[in-house]
C-alpha cells in the first residue's frame, strides 16, 4: 500500500515546491528579474529532490502515463490553493468544469480496458 502512496506524497510536495518557485515571485514585482530566477531556481531543486525519486519510486507500481496524470491532478489542485490563498486571486466556475474533466481523465487512464 506505501509503495502506491509514496509516489502521490512525493509528487504533491514537489508541486509544493514547483508552484512557488514558478509563481511564488509573482507577489514581488519590484523585485529584480534575475533575483527572482536565482531564488526560483533554488526552490526548484527542492522540488526535483522530491519529484525524480517520486517518479522513480511509482514507476514500480505505475506507468509513465498513470504517473503524469496523477502529477496534473496534483498540480492543479495544488495551484488552486496556491493561488486563492497565496495570490489571493478567485477561483472561478470554469475552473472546476475544467477540474471534472481532469477526473474523467484520471479514469480513462487507469480504467483496465
Amino acid at each position: 500500500m506505501i509503495k502506491y502512496i509514496a509516489p502521490i506524497l512525493m509528487l504533491t510536495i514537489s508541486n509544493i515546491f514547483m508552484t512557488f518557485a514558478w509563481y511564488g515571485h509573482l507577489r514581488f514585482r519590484n523585485t529584480a528579474l534575475i533575483t527572482v530566477i536565482l531564488v526560483s531556481w533554488g526552490i526548484a531543486f527542492f522540488e526535483y529532490c522530491f519529484q525524480v525519486p517520486a517518479n522513480r519510486i511509482g514507476y514500480e507500481v505505475y506507468n509513465a502515463a498513470q504517473l503524469k496524470v496523477i502529477q496534473e491532478v496534483i498540480t492543479l489542485i495544488v495551484f488552486s490553493g496556491f493561488s486563492v490563498l497565496y495570490l489571493k486571486e478567485q477561483f472561478k466556475w470554469n475552473y472546476l468544469v475544467g477540474f471534472v474533466f481532469l477526473i474523467v481523465a484520471v479514469y480513462f487512464i487507469f480504467k483496465k480496458w
